[in-house]
């Protein structure tokens, strides 16, 4: 068995997130999308990321699923080949909350300013999904798509979180041309 990194764990709780997912994209202005009609996934891409193989697992069904929505088809000879990448950083929130109360301005001792300062510092983790489309013939990427959004350690909802991160990604492909 392999050791678990920080870093894999917290990729682990990646898709346990409920909050929101913000979603950017970019692809080669060059392209014509029209053709590609069939996928499969770029396997030594995919064996490198830092996560644990249930949620590799979770990530790629959710890749199926919306692939399929959009009429592609898994091939032996794909158009597209698909990689997933991972990454994550600490954030750190520092609030001041002040209960004060009774009256007066200025600097320095008031006896009718009593009450409390409250400090809390909170830590989250922030998690991105990336979604590379890769040109099977040219082995050039043509597209890649990238979630982001807060980890949590609730594994009850995996599955249902992955699906938003992809299908929000995934629905920025193909790309509309302006």
């Amino acid at each position: 068995m392999k050791p678990i990194s920080l870093f894999a764990l917290v990729l682990v709780v990646f898709f346990s997130s409920c909050s929101s997912v913000r979603v950017y994209s970019d692809y080669d202005k060059n392209v014509d999308f029209s053709p590609y009609k069939t996928y499969a996934y770029y396997k030594a891409g995919i064996d490198k990321v830092e996560i644990s193989d249930l949620d590799k697992k979770r990530i790629l069904r959710a890749i199926d699923q919306q692939m399929t929505a959009k009429g592609f088809t898994k091939s032996e000879t794909p158009d597209l080949l698909i990689n997933i990448f991972t990454k994550s950083r600490e954030q750190v929130s520092v609030n001041q909350f002040n209960a004060g109360w009774g009256y007066g301005w200025g600097w320095g001792w008031n006896p009718w300013m009593m009450g409390g300062n409250q400090t809390t510092v909170s830590t989250s983790t922030e998690g991105t999904l990336f979604i590379d489309l890769i040109d099977a013939k040219k082995k050039e990427m043509i597209w890649q798509g990238e979630g982001i959004g807060t980890l949590t350690k609730n594994t009850d909802k995996k599955d249902e979180v992955v699906a938003e991160f992809v299908g929000k990604i995934l629905a920025q492909y193909p790309p509309v041309k302006k």
